[in-house]
């Protein structure tokens, strides 16, 4: 059987793999590195939208797509019958709760301000100082699994307090439903939302949302640009009540006449969270786990179900 992976440096990464399996690169989406029968597990390009799924048509005998995404949002529901779809949960935990970390210092202690102070060679003390600090916040994070948990582990020695919600609440684990936000949001100094864009999702940080975060509040969206409606993210930034960390926006690129571009509250990066060094091993080694799985006629991991 053929497997097709998109990077050069998959092919040392895998790990040993069984003898009847040919690993090809697939790197040009215009030219195909071989015929397209007996291609049984396909690997996407990283972040690959909808336009990468249109080669499933292409694959007679694809039995499984795995994404090296945490998010299956561009797939979920465009897969054939009889194709396994699975996600790379568990890849982009260390360098998205990195990113969450420093996001949410780099805007508490005014760095962005430093930043913009330092283009311009002026010491900018006066009028920024006291910052604001991370110790001992009240940090709420929509999304409880494993990045969720990640970013808990990564913040818990600075002091801070935490409450955790999820889709469905888990009173033995100390999770709350997310039904529960209107009651949450108001006691949170931090809110990190680090969700899978579903449909149940989609537009959650909407108005009610954000009107419900306290004054002097941070959002830190790392999950995807949808979750927020845009335009009443725009409109209540623009107040400067609230502040934001954005490395997801909707749409992406960002346009440059969006308004966020340019609020002195608003810190952006450009979907950067899981773009490491890092990233290419610990994916791949997940890439040939599940080759190996598939070709022993064991249960694959990371299956995609209801979107997520």
């Amino acid at each position: 059987m053929k497997v097709w992976i998109p990077h050069q440096a998959g092919l040392d990464l895998m790990g040993e793999l069984p003898p009847d399996v040919t690993v090809e690169v697939f790197e040009h989406a215009d030219r195909l590195p071989s015929e397209a029968t007996d291609v049984r597990v396909w690997v996407p390009p990283f972040l690959g939208g909808s336009d990468a799924t249109a080669l499933l048509r292409e694959l007679p005998d694809l039995t499984v797509v795995q994404l090296l995404s945490a998010g299956a949002d561009a797939w979920a529901g465009r897969t054939p019958p009889g194709v396994t779809l699975c996600d790379a949960r568990g890849v982009h935990d260390p360098s998205t709760a990195e990113w969450v970390v420093t996001a949410v210092l780099a805007q508490l202690r005014a760095f962005p301000t430093f930043i913009r102070a330092q283009a311009e060679r002026r010491w900018a003390n006066e009028g920024n100082l006291p910052t604001d600090e991370l110790t001992g916040k009240r940090v709420l994070i929509v999304g409880a699994g494993a990045i969720g948990t990640a970013v808990r582990d990564r913040l818990a020695p600075f002091e801070v307090s935490f409450t955790l919600v999820a889709r469905t609440a888990r009173p033995e684990q100390g999770v709350h439903g997310v039904e529960e936000l209107p009651r949450l949001l108001p006691e949170a100094d931090v809110v990190v939302v680090i969700v899978p864009l579903t449909d149940q999702t989609r537009g959650l940080i909407d108005k009610d949302f954000l009107a419900a975060m306290p004054d002097g509040a941070l959002l830190v969206n790392a999950a995807r640009g949808p979750v927020a409606h845009t335009e009443a993210l725009v409109a209540e930034l623009a107040t400067g009540r609230i502040s934001a960390a954005l490395d997801v926006t909707d749409p992406e690129p960002l346009p440059a006449d969006s308004p966020l571009w340019t609020m002195p509250n608003v810190l952006l990066t450009p979907h950067v969270a899981g773009s490491v060094r890092g990233l290419l091993p610990r994916a791949y080694r997940l890439v040939g786990d599940q080759v190996r799985r598939f070709a022993a006629g064991q249960p694959l991991i990371n299956t995609v179900v209801d979107g997520y």
